[in-house]
């Protein structure tokens, strides 16, 4: 599971680390510590559409999963359309010259990067003085 962070100003997404999904009270209890450490308001989830933009069995799956942690976290927990986001860091990581080794690492971190890129996109408060 990738994991990015945003700045003070929720302006940035930065990647930050690689979980490995280990399943059941595990995953929920690593994602908890990150959530602690940061003192994070929210989190977000990739939701993975089909092409389509439909919800198939990936896309019940993370929402059955942000259920599961909606009930031990205290922050809201959202989710996000993630399509082509894997696609876009491979990109991105072709294009740095990285390693296939390398990209292998860090390619699910960056993509939560643009997944949290996005949300912090969408939900941006509009400039002063913008109408």
């Amino acid at each position: 599971m990738g994991v990015a962070v945003t700045d003070g100003l929720g302006l940035t997404a930065q990647p930050h680390a690689t979980l490995e999904r280990r399943g059941g009270r595990r995953d929920l209890d690593e994602i908890a510590g990150v959530v602690n450490k940061f003192d994070a308001e929210r989190v977000v989830l990739g939701l993975p559409l089909d092409p389509n933009g439909r919800a198939g069995r990936a896309a019940r799956a993370a929402e059955a999963f942000a259920e599961r942690l909606r009930a031990v976290l205290t922050v809201p927990v959202e989710l996000i359309d993630e399509s082509f986001t894997t696609v876009e860091a491979t990109e991105i990581l072709l294009a740095a010259d990285l390693s296939r080794a390398r990209r292998k690492q860090v390619v699910d971190r960056v993509a939560a990067a643009l997944i949290l890129q996005r949300w912090l996109a969408l939900h941006s408060a509009p400039a002063p003085g913008s109408p």
